[in-house]
């Protein structure tokens, strides 16, 4: 990008962020052979985060999901899942996805799978994933939320900073842009 382009939440390039902020983490592209793939209709989103850990079980996604997600400057929020890599359920639906659009929310990323994919691609907000599969996932109210959370080489809390695009995911303890 052009230095006399400033970046924003809207054109920021992760690569560029990277270079400007080394200290920042990297999401690698490789985690025990699955890899994250975009599945919203953004394929480029940032904000805050919100961590959820749960493991075939989408009840706190949900919950979430279905509240605010706006920050104090009202820019959409991104949760953050740590599904376990479970490739046997879908965290996220079409359904889901459009709640989080509904209450502000700039992203979704799980470390899991997806499913409504034809109907998600549609639709205004990021979603970066493993995978996607047509089964649901079981509701029996577990998980946890705003806890560390690790994964791809990320150490993760509430209140950090997020930033994915089509190069990748980076994290940072301070906005970026």
């Amino acid at each position: 990008m052009p230095e006399s382009i400033q970046m924003n939440r809207e054109n920021f390039v992760t690569c560029d962020l990277l270079d400007a902020n080394p200290e920042s983490q990297v999401c690698l592209p490789n985690i025990e052979g699955k890899s994250f793939h975009n599945f919203g209709g953004k394929d480029k989103f940032c904000g805050e985060i919100v961590t959820v850990k749960c493991f075939e079980d989408n009840s706190r996604v949900k919950s979430l999901l279905n509240s605010d997600g706006k920050d104090k400057e009202g820019h959409g929020k991104v949760l953050v899942v740590d599904g376990g890599g479970s490739m046997r359920c879908a965290l996220l639906g079409d359904m889901i996805a459009e709640s989080a659009i509904e209450n502000g929310w700039s992203g979704v990323i799980i470390y899991g799978c997806v499913r409504d994919v034809d109907d998600v691609a549609q639709m205004n907000i990021g979603v970066k994933a493993l995978g996607c599969i047509p089964r649901k996932s079981n509701r029996r109210d577990e998980g946890q939320t705003d806890i560390e959370i690790s994964f791809g080489d990320l150490i993760l809390n509430s209140g950090m900073f997020v930033y994915a695009d089509n190069n990748g995911i980076i994290a940072s303890d301070k906005p970026l842009v």
